[in-house]
Order: structure tokens, then C-alpha cells, then sequence
């Protein structure tokens, strides 16, 4: 399974982003889907994220009430909704999904990582 991210770029503070995120090939079914942010040097931080089944999305404290998260089932593609950007929300950005695939064998895919820069 392949992931293809998209939608990063530049953006003033206080500016908005949308990313996307494609899953492609075999999926019998997806239980997690996630965004993670990474500045170099750092760890990689789970910024939002959810269970298939598993109630409502989750955020990571810092982006609580600006980010969302959401997904079109039918084209296997997740969305990073991001309003009232700051320079602190400069990252790389990577989409995680977990499934299975036919056979019920589990897969845990990454996307490619898109920059997304904050500054005036």
C-alpha cells in the first residue's frame, strides 16, 4: 500500500493549509489513520489521528481547536485540515495508515512527508 502525500507549502501566520493524503493498492480495510509532524533534529510528534471505530478524532494538545482531521472512505484519501498556522507548526508532515490487506495480511504505510513552513 502506498501513500501519497500533498498540500504543503508556504503560509503567512495566521494562514491555512490543507493536506491530503492518497492510499493506493489493496485494501480489505483501514483501522488507523494519522498525521505526524517532524522538525529535523526532533522526534517525529503525532499531531492528530483515528481509530476506524473508534470514536472521534484525536489531537495533540498543540494543535487542539486548528487542526482536523477527516477522511473520504470512498477514495482512501485523509485530509489535514490546518487554520490559524504559527511559525511553530513548521515541519514536515507524513501520513501514517494501518490495514489489512487481502490474505489479512496487516500493512503500516507511510506517505513521502510534505513541508509546511510558517512565516511571515
Amino acid at each position: 500500500v502506498q501513500l501519497q502525500a500533498s498540500g504543503g507549502g508556504l503560509v503567512q501566520p495566521g494562514g491555512s493549509l490543507r493536506l491530503s493524503c492518497a492510499a493506493s493498492g489493496n485494501i480489505v480495510s483501514i483501522n488507523f489513520m494519522a498525521w505526524y509532524r517532524q522538525i529535523p533534529g526532533k522526534q517525529r510528534e503525532l499531531v492528530a489521528w483515528f481509530t476506524i471505530g473508534g470514536g472521534t478524532p484525536k489531537y495533540a494538545d498543540s494543535v487542539k481547536g486548528r487542526f482536523t482531521i477527516s477522511r473520504d472512505n470512498a477514495k482512501n484519501t485523509m485530509f489535514l485540515q490546518m487554520n490559524s498556522l504559527k511559525p511553530e507548526d513548521t515541519a514536515v508532515y507524513y501520513c501514517n495508515v494501518k490495514g489489512i490487506t487481502p490474505g489479512l495480511y496487516p500493512f503500516d504505510s507511510w506517505g513521502q512527508g510534505t513541508q509546511v513552513t510558517v512565516s511571515s
